[in-house]
């Protein structure tokens, strides 16, 4: 299974090698913080459709001004592989396409904090193969031109959290009142546990969702 997942892998890098023109230079992600996402833009064009006068919400802050409890906290929920695989986790790739298989769907689950972030800065939530194709390209793209360090920055900074809340210090401020360096074990894990679907669960909320997977974390 593995080896499969890599020649699709090798095999995407090579389709869109010829395009790569078409995509930003990630290289100016080093030092450049990004002001609005393609989710970014997906979610405005959403809201405009259902006639929702949403804003978006983000403050941007430093790796080094986000509580430890949280960096940990999103590590366990979303990737706890981050720092050593290269962008994939094939092992739970593997157990992603088993489960789907098994249950005659296709979420294509198991997405590293990596490919989150290329989603998340380029694509559209679609899943269908070809959208991961790319997704698999632009994660390798990143993961050979960034540090962890800054893939985990930009990833906490630009994640949602909430209708129209990217970033950790708005989640931390929308919901805990506090800055996103100020917070504790618990609130860190409600947070990091409502990343999977942050529209329908609220880390402040009630939810056995929330509570359960929380604790787990």
């Amino acid at each position: 299974m593995n080896k499969k997942i890599i020649i699709l892998i090798i095999s995407a890098m090579l389709l869109c090698s010829g395009f790569s023109f078409i995509y930003p230079d990630i290289n100016r992600l080093k030092k450049e913080n990004p002001q609005k996402t393609s989710f970014m833009k997906y979610r405005e064009d959403e809201w405009r459709q259902h006639g929702r006068k949403i804003s978006i919400r983000q403050t941007w802050r430093p790796l080094s001004g986000i509580s430890q409890y949280l960096i940990k906290a999103v590590l366990i929920a979303e990737d706890d592989k981050f720092y050593q695989h290269e962008g994939f986790d094939f092992e739970a790739i593997q157990k992603a396409l088993e489960k789907d298989i098994k249950q005659k769907r296709f979420k294509f689950g198991g997405s590293t904090i990596s490919q989150q972030l290329a989603k998340n800065l380029y694509l559209s939530p679609s899943k269908n193969p070809a959208r991961k194709l790319l997704e698999a390209f632009l994660t390798w793209r990143i993961e050979n031109t960034l540090s962890k360090k800054r893939i985990l920055e930009l990833y906490l900074n630009m994640a949602e959290w909430g209708d129209g809340i990217f970033g950790i210090e708005a989640a931390s401020l929308h919901y805990y009142g506090k800055p996103a360096s100020a917070l504790n074990p618990e609130e860190a894990a409600r947070l990091a546990s409502v990343l999977p679907n942050p529209i329908k669960y609220n880390p402040a909320g009630r939810s056995a969702y929330v509570e359960k997977r929380s604790r787990i974390i």
